[in-house]
């Protein structure tokens, strides 16, 4: 990355909310996120999509914000000025992108571009009397700085996680504009940082949208089945809050579902919190082998302050006893996959209905009950459809390989992504592990930081279990090796997930055979990563040994570990690595790689490889992990 995009980035990172032009105001210690607002169940709201194509400029140099003199100019591209004598740009002018949409797979010469690009949008609207008005962003990687008719209405950093720009100050009636710079430029404090096995998709890669709501409206809550004894039990308690932005204490609020003839009524705190509780009669608990949702009708205030909203929930629980993982009081075999939030067929970020339903298909023909969202969170249609398919989900923030884990910045970043990961996917039955980190290096920076993450994972929601994927230590023996799990950071897990590769960068497939595995934990273990790479169609040839990067040696490393699993005792889950072949800038090898990772089971244009068959025989036969 030139230096001229790292300045860009720099300078609106301390730029306060009401023009670029003014004064640095904040520390460079801050937290970069600034004047965002998060509205759940935004999917559940009437909205204005603001879909479709947006003018781009493509700013390496940082001209929309720099002079000639690098002096921050009163009159950048944030401005929309219409064209005039000295002017150099023209948003009307300029070529499109579509929205949702990386930039990198839209046009060629942005394959590999790291840096600011600038959207800009016309759109109408109509103010309504007593409401608020919210721009709503899916997702914009990395950084996101934003104007509504040239003023600075908020900036949000994470690339994978929703934000809402409160914009009622500054719409109008009739016709207004949106602006914004998003910078994908990878930064050594960054969450991720600066190296992933993942392509660095820029871009608004997910949803816009204008959204109004009451002045005081539902903005967040939390809807749970408690625990009890007797799990078999229909007559059960859920129990949780609901917050009301705005609200005074004493508003009332309304929880019902009407299937259930369940309804509970409540008033707002002090905090605009209103504690709930319904007891419920005849409760169909969900899980994977009946996935029910109920309609669930929240309502607050009364008369031009009430506000509605629907959602469509399961209840059931999750906990752990001693090694096992008890959904709805009853042990559970996880048989999952991992995925990466790539499109099938045409690569890029999935973004769309079509992108989820293709890769959770393949997931329930191969037989799972379960999916790891690695390694950050993926778009909300696919925690919604694994809801309606009955799929069990892992999602993961990218607290991601070498962070800055002595960076309190740092720290503050990943607790936002945490929370803003919880706070939009809470109400989803399927969920049921919070992941906080992946393939982190063991030292005691990192295990104090990734403690304190998993600690609010749990006090944001105690209802779910933490995990993390963790690297294991291998000790050579005279029978084979010895896999040894005892990261501390399993001390602050609920559930250890651990990462292997016998057969790929350890050993030969048959090196699975000979391998003992010692837990240091009494816990439940996933082995959220094994696997081999192939390129789809590449053959062994007949009755030779099988190769490296052929399908029969990632099929011949998939039969030597399905044993070796099988013998640990702790084992209630695994994710093999990876459901789909997927783009990275890591894997350069020529003719084999070419700049995809070729772990996926299935290749990115949805050929299924040996491997595909294998892992499915022994997930429909259940012989891979204890039968329920």
């Amino acid at each position: 990355m030139n230096q001229c995009a790292r300045a860009i980035v720099a300078v609106l990172l301390f730029l306060p909310a009401v023009a670029i032009a003014e004064s640095m105001a904040y520390p460079p210690s801050s937290v970069t996120t600034q004047n965002t607002a998060l509205l759940v169940d935004i999917d559940h709201r009437p909205a204005t999509s603001l879909d479709g194509e947006w003018h781009t400029i493509v700013d390496p140099y940082g001209t929309g914000i720099y002079d000639f003199h690098h002096q921050v100019k009163s009159d950048g591209y944030f401005m929309n000025a219409k064209p005039h004598p000295g002017s150099e740009y023209d948003f009307a002018a300029s070529p499109t992108l579509h929205v949702p949409g990386d930039w990198n797979t839209q046009r060629s010469s942005l394959f590999y571009y790291e840096g600011p690009i600038w959207y800009e949008k016309d759109f109408q609207h109509t103010a309504k009397p007593g409401t608020r008005t919210f721009i709503h962003f899916g997702a914009a990687n990395y950084r996101s700085f934003v104007w509504v008719n040239t003023h600075k209405v908020c900036e949000h950093e994470g690339g994978f996680t929703p934000f809402d720009c409160d914009i009622t100050s500054v719409v109008h009636d009739g016709h207004n504009f949106v602006v914004l710079v998003v910078d994908n430029s990878r930064i050594p404090d960054g969450v991720p940082t600066l190296q992933t096995d993942w392509w660095n998709y820029g871009g608004l890669t997910r949803d816009v949208s204008l959204v109004d709501v009451p002045k005081q409206f539902i903005d967040d809550y939390d809807l749970h089945l408690v625990r009890t004894a007797d799990e078999a039990n229909t007559n059960r308690m859920i129990e949780g809050y609901v917050h009301v932005e705005g609200a005074p204490a004493g508003t009332p609020v309304t929880v019902a579902i009407p299937e259930l003839h369940a309804v509970a009524h409540a008033t707002t705190d002090d905090h605009s919190r209103a504690a709930v509780s319904l007891p419920i009669q005849s409760l169909t608990l969900w899980s994977p082998e009946t996935p029910k949702l109920y309609k669930v009708e929240l309502t607050s205030g009364a008369g031009n302050d009430q506000d509605k909203l629907d959602d469509d929930m399961g209840f059931r629980t999750v906990e752990t006893r001693g090694t096992e993982i008890l959904l709805n009081g009853k042990p559970i075999f996880l048989r999952g996959v991992s995925i990466q939030g790539e499109a099938p067929y045409r690569t890029g970020r999935a973004y769309s209905q079509k992108d989820v339903d293709t890769l959770l298909g393949w997931c329930k023909e191969l037989g799972c009950n379960f999916a790891r969202l690695a390694h950050y969170p993926h778009d909300q249609r696919m925690t919604r459809t694994a809801d309606r398919l009955g799929i069990l989900i892992w999602s993961e923030i990218p607290d991601y390989w070498a962070l800055q884990f002595d960076n309190p910045v740092v720290l503050e970043k990943s607790k936002q992504q945490l929370g803003e990961m919880i706070r939009r996917d809470r109400d989803k039955a399927s969920v049921i592990l919070w992941s906080v980190a992946n393939e982190t290096p063991v030292n005691p920076a990192r295990t104090k930081y990734l403690t304190t993450m998993a600690n609010l994972a749990r006090q944001l929601d105690p209802t779910r279990l933490v995990t993390a994927a963790l690297l294991v230590r291998t000790e050579k023996t005279a029978a084979g090796s010895n896999k040894i799990v005892d990261d501390p950071l399993g001390k602050a897990l609920d559930v250890i997930g651990t990462n292997e590769y016998i057969g790929w960068y350890d050993q030969g497939p048959t090196g699975a055979d000979t391998t003992h595995w010692d837990i240091h934990y009494q816990k439940p273990l996933i082995m959220s990563e094994w696997g081999a790479a192939a390129r789809s169609g590449l053959h062994a040839k007949a009755g030779a040994t099988p190769t490296p990067w052929t399908e029969e040696y990632q099929a011949e490393v998939y039969r030597h570990q399905i044993p070796m699993l099988n013998k640990i005792p702790q084992l209630r889950g695994t994710t093999p690595w990876v459901l789909m072949d997927f783009r990275s800038p890591m894997r350069t090898l020529p003719k084999l790689e070419d700049n995809f990772n070729r772990k996926g089971l299935i290749s990115d244009q949805g050929q299924k490889k040996e491997a595909f068959y294998i892992l499915q025989k022994a997930y429909k036969d259940r012989t891979l992990g204890k039968a329920q």
